[in-house]
């Protein structure tokens, strides 16, 4: 089994409103205010099939906006409607939205959402280490047993659109906080996973997880077995960034550097397990 973590979605109309959106919500703004491209759910399962995925999370964006996000989130939780066994949603929400974001959350997870997330800390203006906010938001998850994947930033390395400052020794604090959450780190974590190496990092990170998304645009190949040796190999999720990069594109990176047991864990074992979808 297929199981491509990372993937995103966005209304149809999000196309034509793209300047509207880019003035109402700062993450938008940063990551398609100057172009990028969108898909909608029949353009996913399309692609889907092509590159012999199974099944696809669907994450939002670090929101800013609350009419933007429940748009988006509504577009998410159809998706998955329209496509059981194919689409597995997640909602985003900022933490800063108090009550109402632990509504909207509460509402998304009643519709069938499994997570929260893409979380987008700099362009949300937030830290999830110390701001009060997100003590609640993080409770949620736990009690209705709900991931949060969180955008990871590089400290080295080029620039790009939405790149952030979320680096390892913030997205490390924010596990020290809140431990009991289950918390996947996009984009290998902004390298995180390599100070694994160090005993009490790789203890602390028992309950988290490292998605692959974009990992051509940011590592060579061998970024798999490099991290899957430092921090495990069943804390690493494939995940593309669809429709960013084509999910066969990271595949193939996956497949290159691992052995044949640990590829399929890497491509959706480890996921479907996560997903309970499979008998750890």
């Amino acid at each position: 089994m297929i199981v491509d973590f990372h993937t995103h979605l966005l209304p149809a109309s999000f196309h034509e409103r793209r300047a509207d959106i880019a003035a109402r919500d700062a993450t938008f703004g940063a990551l398609f205010g100057g172009g990028g491209p969108m898909t909608t759910a029949d353009g996913l399962v399309a692609a889907m099939d092509e590159t012999g995925v199974d099944l696809s999370v669907v994450l939002g964006y670090g929101w800013c906006d609350p009419e933007v996000a429940r748009e988006a989130n509504d577009c998410l939780l159809d998706a998955a409607a329209r496509y059981p066994g194919r689409i597995v949603a997640f909602c985003s929400v900022h933490p800063g939205w108090g009550d109402d974001a632990l509504r909207e959350v509460e509402r998304c997870a009643d519709a069938g959402a499994v997570g929260i997330g893409e979380l987008h800390p700099t362009s949300q203006k937030i830290d999830l280490a110390k701001d009060e906010s997100v003590g609640p938001l993080a409770q949620l998850a736990v009690e209705r047993g709900l991931l949060i994947n969180v955008h990871g930033s590089e400290p080295v390395g080029h620039i790009y659109p939405g790149k952030g400052s979320t680096t390892p020794e913030r997205l490390i604090a924010i596990v020290e906080r809140f431990p009991d959450v289950r918390w996947v780190f996009a984009h290998w974590g902004g390298g995180l996973p390599f100070y694994a190496l160090m005993p009490e990092v790789r203890a602390a990170l028992a309950n988290t997880w490292f998605d692959s998304a974009a990992s051509p645009f940011l590592y060579e190949g061998r970024v798999f077995d490099v991290a899957s040796r430092a921090v495990g190999a069943e804390h690493i999720l494939f995940g593309s960034d669809y429709p960013l990069l084509p999910a066969s594109r990271v595949a193939d990176q996956a497949r290159g550097s691992l052995d044949d047991a640990t590829a399929q864990a890497v491509l959706g074992g480890n996921a479907a397990r996560l997903l309970g979808l499979a008998d750890g």
